[in-house]
């Protein structure tokens, strides 16, 4: 959790708020097929009648106001591997330090499948 104290009291923003700032940004990128969870099958089931899944395949971590985040993706085929990682470092990145303030140390990006 971020926590920012200012005259009129704390702001404090969860992990699950930062991860699903990536996840927009990283979900309207070109080329990406889906983001891929490390949930097990039943919560992945769940999470679909639930919704919410802005956040799934993003972990966050935060150290010293500092974030970093890992990424979990499916890769549309024929698409440029490296292009697309970029694109998506670049986008998590700017749309994390734009919505929180706080500056965003790493974003690792994880390809784990790539879909037709």
């Amino acid at each position: 959790m971020l926590k920012y104290k200012n005259s009129n009291g704390d702001i404090v923003i969860s992990d699950t708020v930062i991860a699903a700032i990536a996840g927009n940004a990283v979900t309207n990128s070109y080329g990406i097929a889906g983001m891929v969870s490390n949930d097990n099958a039943l919560e992945s089931i769940v999470s679909l009648f639930k919704g919410g899944n802005e956040h799934r395949g993003i972990s966050v971590s935060i150290e010293n106001d500092e974030i970093s985040a890992a990424i979990h993706i499916a890769v549309t085929y024929g698409i440029n591997i490296m292009a697309i990682s970029e694109s998506i470092t670049h986008n998590a990145k700017y749309a994390i330090e734009s919505a929180t303030g706080f500056k965003v140390k790493e974003i690792n990006v994880y390809v784990d499948s790539i879909k037709a």
